[in-house]
């Protein structure tokens, strides 16, 4: 087997396919070279920086099982053509999780005392302190909106400023941290506001501002499209709200050296960084670790972690499954038996799982079906002479 990792891998992942005996690529095709060669590999690992196109996929469709983003954005894989061509799409969401958390505190800090503008002050030879007076952190209320593995990380990192934190997200976890309340309560009530969704509707945008503080700050390092830039820009133009600190924004450069044209560098109450909350060296390495053991995983032994374009929660209409659990002799041909005993009764099977006991002469398995299993099909199972007990 052959994986291309187009965008480069940490040391780890690379020793960990090389563990798996799967030979790794690392040398960076431009898109023309990517649509002419991707036939060649089972699996393609990217991160922001390549496009996976429809172009792409077609091209890889005969033999590429698998595209891994180091990461957790995926909007730069054409996910639907993927699907469609039956290639497996999996993200490595865990690596960036403090390395995100912790550039969100180290913005709320630095738009709080100035400290960026304090820097350019001093670089240029000139020692200033009134217009640099701040605000400290401490005792105030901190909003967290999307409050996932990012949002409850920076949670536990504010404990030690005595932060009361507010949340609202879609789904609401169990976290004594957070107190979940609507996204109007959390805006109008925080001091500093930080984003933490996934990126793909706005958020914050006119109607939004209406309802923050004057005093308050707001945190973008999620994703640009979560918040109206236009609404943003005239809000701390007018200072409808005290500052913002900002790592993500709506159609960024996508190449070293490119222009930053966007309007809130003419702002001095801005802090502003390039994208960077997985860029820290222990977030790659981790990344780096997860992309690589998520690609083995499937390509070895047909793991499903952390796909995104398949499983039970893509599509909600599915059919509801049941559980048959069969106990049987571990020997070639006892799972064709099996198949054609669910085929003969019409029962569709959704997902098979099996484990050897002990003794290595049996095993145990679990057919997640559609359509309820019935005694007669049961009844059918337990007959075949290498099967020694079903239940459901």
């Amino acid at each position: 087997m052959k994986v291309l990792a187009n965008d480069g891998l940490e040391a780890q992942g690379i020793h960990l396919f090389e563990q798996a005996e799967i030979e790794i690529d690392v040398n960076k095709k431009e898109p023309e070279d990517l649509v002419q060669t991707i036939g060649e590999y089972d699996g393609l690992i990217v991160r922001s920086r390549t496009k996976v196109t429809s172009d792409v996929i077609e091209a890889g469709k005969s033999r590429l099982k698998i595209i891994g983003r180091a990461g957790v954005g995926y909007d730069n894989i054409d996910v639907d053509a993927a699907s469609k061509n039956g290639i497996v799409v999996k993200f490595a969401p865990h690596g960036n999780t403090n390395s995100t958390a912790e550039l969100a505190l180290t913005l709320m800090m630095s738009v709080s005392r100035n400290i960026p503008q304090a820097h350019v002050s001093l670089k240029n030879s000139v020692w200033k302190k009134k217009p640099f007076r701040g605000s400290e952190l401490s005792g105030k209320v901190l909003g967290i909106i999307g409050c996932g593995r990012i949002g409850q990380r920076l949670a536990q990192l504010v404990r030690g400023f005595d932060m009361k934190v507010i949340g609202y997200d879609l789904f609401p976890r169990s976290d004594s941290r957070i107190e979940y309340m609507s996204m109007e309560e959390v805006l109008a009530k925080a001091d500093y506001i930080s984003i933490h969704a996934g990126g793909t509707t706005e958020l914050i945008g006119g109607k939004e501002f209406k309802l923050i503080k004057p005093s308050a700050f707001l945190i973008n390092a999620s994703r640009g499209v979560n918040v109206n830039e236009e609404a943003l820009y005239q809000a701390l133009k007018d200072r409808a709200i005290a500052g913002a600190g900002l790592d993500t924004y709506i159609d960024e450069p996508k190449t070293e050296g490119q222009e930053f044209n966007k309007k809130f560098k003419e702002l001095d109450n801005v802090v502003l960084s390039s994208h960077l909350g997985a860029s820290t060296n222990e977030a790659q390495e981790k990344t780096g670790i997860e992309v690589a053991e998520v690609v083995i995983g499937f390509l070895k032994t047909g793991n499903w972690r952390n796909a995104v374009n398949v499983g039970e929660e893509v599509d909600v209409q599915e059919k509801p499954t049941w559980p048959v659990f069969i106990y049987h002799r571990d020997k070639p041909g006892v799972f064709a038996h099996l198949d054609n005993i669910f085929a003969e009764h019409n029962i569709n099977i959704r997902e098979i799982s099996g484990r050897k006991f002990a003794d290595r002469e049996t095993a145990a398995a679990v057919y997640m079906v559609e359509g309820k299993p019935e005694e007669e099909l049961l009844a059918a199972l337990e007959a075949i002479p290498d099967v020694f007990c079903v239940k459901r």
